[in-house]
């Protein structure tokens, strides 16, 4: 019977080097990570994972990440936020990356850096990223990134019979209409945030919800 490895575990160690580095490093340096006593051991797996997809060979002949390289597991199940959750966690997974979720067309998806807490009222918050689909037709309602009389922000698009106007959600903010130029730019599609370092006032959330 075959030895089973340990290509996903090491696969896991390969994504930590590359966060750290930068670029995947030589096999003697990926040995070493892997606990392995020899760099063939390390060429071996490499290959496995170039014929799943997670690794690739650039043109020097260096290891680079494959299409599958940062595509990370995803349980099917719901986490409520709160006490009590009345089912069972079955455990089941699939593999999908970060735009995967987020990300409906690439060629017209950028990420925007938040500033400011003109938002907060809405879930968004200084330091966030917004997922922001440029060529999509804003429709009232939707949060976009616009261009308004010079400036840029990320506003709530609303209308009414006196045309265009960006709302924002704080309290005490008033809505902005324009007197000179008006863009849409694009209608923010999702929000990244990093708790580890998260902006003052979802620090505050965070206290409140573990009272």
């Amino acid at each position: 019977m075959a030895r089973p490895n340990n290509d996903q575990r090491h696969l896991r160690v390969l994504r930590d080097l590359y966060a750290r580095l930068g670029c995947l490093p030589s096999y003697a340096v990926i040995a070493k990570a892997l606990g392995f006593e020899a760099k063939n051991a390390a060429y071996k797996m490499a290959q496995r994972l170039i014929d799943s997809g997670h690794l690739s060979k650039s043109s020097g002949g260096r290891l680079a990440p494959g299409a599958e390289f940062f595509t990370l597991e995803i349980s099917e199940d719901e986490v409520r936020a709160g006490f009590g959750a009345d089912h069972s966690v079955t455990g089941l997974v699939q593999a999908q990356t970060l735009d995967q979720l987020l990300v409906a067309h690439p060629s017209k998806t950028v990420f925007v850096k938040v500033r400011g807490e003109s938002m907060a009222d809405a879930g968004i918050l200084s330091g966030d990223v917004a997922v922001v689909e440029t060529a999509s037709q804003a429709v009232p309602g939707d949060i976009v990134v616009a261009e308004i009389d010079g400036d840029y922000t990320i506003k709530e698009l609303q209308v009414d019979r006196h045309g265009a106007r960006l709302v924002p959600h704080q309290a005490g903010l008033m809505p902005r209409r324009p007197t000179r130029t008006f863009n849409v730019l694009g209608v923010v599609k999702g929000i990244i945030r990093n708790l580890a370092n998260p902006s003052p006032r979802a620090k505050l959330a965070t206290q409140g919800a573990a009272r």
